[in-house]
Formats: structure tokens, C-alpha cells, sequence
């Protein structure tokens, strides 16, 4: 009898240990056995993808995981193709497999439902805690913190623009300095992160207006392109991006040997060796830190957490060189914002700062809970500003403020 009785504590003991965490590997030897899929939607060429697959291969290294143990799948698209990506890499032995677009959520979570012993991460995705499969997660950066910073390193250029006499008539709409935006598509993600932008340029030029315009593709160079010389020929003085081609900034630095007055912020990568005179800084990545993370705490037997989203207090996430074409004082200006962000007296979502139709905003919806990508479920303003990437990893942040209008 006391031998029945110990065999249903154990029995319900390992129920609970597989249960506190997304998907637990208790190998001693993970280091050496344990093999990651990753499913990439470009390449090496697509800065985005790099900053991918430049993080995981510094995880693996810190982490003595073998180049031989990681298995890549790039180019994927956002389809089907992605959940046959996951099934070979679960069939060649992968126990953890990562995905890095946000199309391939959905894929990923199916091929989760039909394998419950191995564990996938979908980035950027937001549909993981509400599935309640042990076994799916998301995860994020707060990048719209360092968007926001590299609003205040464009804001500081229109400053410094203004200043001394550089704009015209053509760079100005109701007396507000223009500025174009490329964005990818309209999802949550973008907005999210085009209104950080602007939030960081208002931070210090407050008198600036904004257009975004769409591509459809997350990587489009000829597109992208196409749409920054758009924004050019309408007077726009900064062109930033959220599209992951160096399109725009080439498009920029062609302009401005031209004679047109235009600078560019990027998006994942140093944008200097395309456009060298023009190229103020990028938003970006340290993908390294999450994927250490994650791995380490999956070989340690705890899993990997349903929803991840670190930023500049875990240095997630940062800016890329300054250009030469930065204005004087920059550099201390972004120590000077940093540092806010790093210790939370700075919010970028600071409600005091942004209006919707001339309203103060006092509610807004951080969840979706029925796909229809309208969030209503858990409030997210509170504490006096919007907690971006607080109820899950994915931005959510989706409120059109004043100031901005979408193309």
C-alpha cells in the first residue's frame, strides 16, 4: 500500500514540474544534445533576419551549444510552408524550435497542438498565453523604447535644422516640420512602434508632423525606396522605417547628393555603409539577450516563459552608432533618455505627452481575446501612460494620436 501511495505522489509530482514552465528540459547534458530549429523569414541579407540569427549564434557559443545542433530553415514564408519548416525540424530532433515573424504564428501553434513534446517560440506573436498550450510562447523586445530614442536623435537634427536656417516653405505643413515613416503593414507592431518614433522627435522639436505610408512587405527594397522618395519630394526632412531593407536610407543619401536637406533613421542595422552622410542612427535589437535566456532556462529544466519583452534595462535593445550628420549634443542627449528609460522615470507612452481627436487618452485595450485584432481585454493605461508589452510580449499599442497620418 505505501508503495501505491508513493508511486501516485511521484506520479503527481511530475505532472506539476511539467506543468510549471514552457516546455522543461532536465537533460544534464542539454549542451551537448540538445538541438534548436530555427524558422527564418529572410536571410542573412535581411537585417531583421540577421540580428536573428546574429543573437542566436552568440547564445549558442555562450552556452556551448555546437553549430552542428542548430538547424535552419530561411526564407520562410508566412504560410503553410512554416508549419511543414516545424514538422522536418521536429522529425530531424528538435526539442526547442523558434520562429521570427509574426505570420508564423499561427503555423507554429499548430504544429505545437501536434507535438506537445517539443516546444516553439512564434516572435512578435500574441497568441501564447491565451492557448494555454504549455508548450507555445512569444517573445519581444520593447523596441519601441529605442524607436522612441531614436525619435530624440532625429528631433535633435530637426532642432539643429531649424536653428540654422536649413528648411524652406516645402518642409513645412501648417507650420510643423515634416517627417515620412516607411512602415510594412498597419499591424500593432508598426503603430506601435512609428508613434514611439515620434513621440522621441516631439520630446524635443515639438512643432513636427507625420506621414506614414505602407508597403505591404517587410522587405521590399525597391518599395521602400519608392516610398521614401515620396516623402522626399513632398519635403519631409527625416524618413524613418519600420521595413527591413536598406531602401529608404539609400533613397535618402541619393536625394541629398542632389541638394535635397533629408536625413534617415534605420531599422535593425547600421545604415552608414549606405548612406554615409545622411544615416543618423537605427533602432535595434540585442537578440542575443532573450535567446541566451531562453535556452539557458530550457536546458536548466524550466522552461522557456510563455511571453518574454525586455528592453533598455536588460540592454535588449539600443540604437546603433551615431552618424557624423548627428546634431552636436546628441550623444549626451540619448545618455540623458537611456538612462530614464533604464531606471523607469521616463514612459514613452506617457499619456501626458499624446491626444487621440484632442482627447486625452484614460483607457485602452492591451488584448485581443477574439482574433479580430481589435484589442479588448486588459486595460492598459494606468499609473498615467499606456504599459506597452506589460500583458503580453507582442506590441499592442495600436491608439492613431494626433500628429500622425497614415497614407
Amino acid at each position: 500500500m505505501a508503495k501505491k501511495i508513493l508511486a501516485v505522489v511521484l506520479a503527481v509530482m511530475l505532472v506539476l514540474t511539467s506543468l510549471a514552465a514552457c516546455g522543461n528540459k532536465t537533460n544534464t547534458d542539454a549542451e551537448n544534445t540538445l538541438k534548436i530549429g530555427v524558422i527564418l523569414v529572410g536571410d542573412e541579407n535581411e537585417g531583421y533576419t540577421y540580428a536573428h540569427i546574429k543573437g542566436i549564434k552568440d547564445a549558442a557559443k555562450s552556452l556551448g551549444i555546437a553549430d552542428s545542433n542548430i538547424l535552419w530553415k530561411y526564407t520562410v514564408p508566412e504560410d503553410q510552408t512554416c508549419h511543414d519548416a516545424a514538422v522536418d525540424l521536429v522529425e530531424n530532433g528538435c526539442e526547442l524550435i523558434f520562429s521570427n515573424s509574426y505570420g508564423h504564428q499561427d503555423f507554429m501553434k499548430a504544429a505545437a497542438m501536434e507535438h506537445p513534446e517539443v516546444t516553439f517560440v512564434a516572435m512578435t506573436g500574441d497568441t501564447a498565453k491565451a492557448s494555454g498550450l504549455p508548450n507555445f510562447c512569444n517573445a519581444f523586445t520593447n523596441v519601441y523604447e529605442s524607436r522612441y530614442v531614436s525619435g530624440v536623435v532625429a528631433g535633435m537634427k530637426i532642432a539643429e535644422l531649424v536653428a540654422d536656417g536649413k528648411l524652406t516653405d516645402a518642409n513645412y505643413e501648417d507650420g510643423k516640420v515634416k517627417v515620412g515613416y516607411v512602415g510594412a503593414h498597419p499591424y500593432a507592431e508598426v503603430v506601435s512602434g512609428y508613434t514611439a518614433f515620434y513621440l522621441g522627435i516631439k520630446s524635443v522639436y515639438p512643432d513636427v508632423m507625420m506621414k506614414v505610408s505602407y508597403t505591404g512587405s517587410w522587405f521590399d527594397i525597391v518599395k521602400e525606396g519608392e516610398a521614401a522618395n515620396a516623402f522626399l519630394a513632398d519635403g519631409c526632412v527625416i524618413i524613418g522605417q519600420h521595413a527591413d531593407s536598406t531602401g529608404a536610407p539609400a533613397a535618402v543619401e541619393a536625394a541629398a547628393k542632389n541638394g535635397t536637406v533629408a536625413y534617415s533613421v534605420g531599422y535593425n542595422i547600421d545604415m552608414l555603409s549606405v548612406a554615409p552622410t545622411v544615416a543618423l542612427t537605427s533602432a535595434t535589437n540585442n537578440w542575443s539577450v532573450y535567446y541566451t535566456e531562453a535556452i539557458k532556462s530550457f536546458m536548466d529544466g524550466n522552461g522557456v516563459p510563455t511571453n518574454w519583452a525586455k528592453g533598455y534595462s536588460e540592454d535588449a535593445v539600443a540604437i546603433t552608432d551615431l552618424g557624423p550628420a548627428c546634431a552636436e549634443g546628441t550623444a549626451e542627449k540619448v545618455a540623458e533618455v537611456e538612462a530614464a528609460l533604464k531606471d523607469g522615470s521616463l514612459n514613452v507612452f506617457d499619456t501626458a505627452t499624446f491626444t487621440v481627436e484632442g482627447n486625452v487618452v484614460t483607457s485602452a485595450f492591451a488584448t485581443d481575446t477574439d482574433g479580430n485584432f481589435v484589442p479588448d481585454a486588459d486595460e492598459a493605461v494606468f499609473d498615467g501612460y499606456y504599459h506597452e508589452s506589460y500583458f503580453q510580449s507582442a506590441p499592442s499599442f495600436q491608439l492613431r494620436i494626433d500628429g500622425i497620418v497614415e497614407e
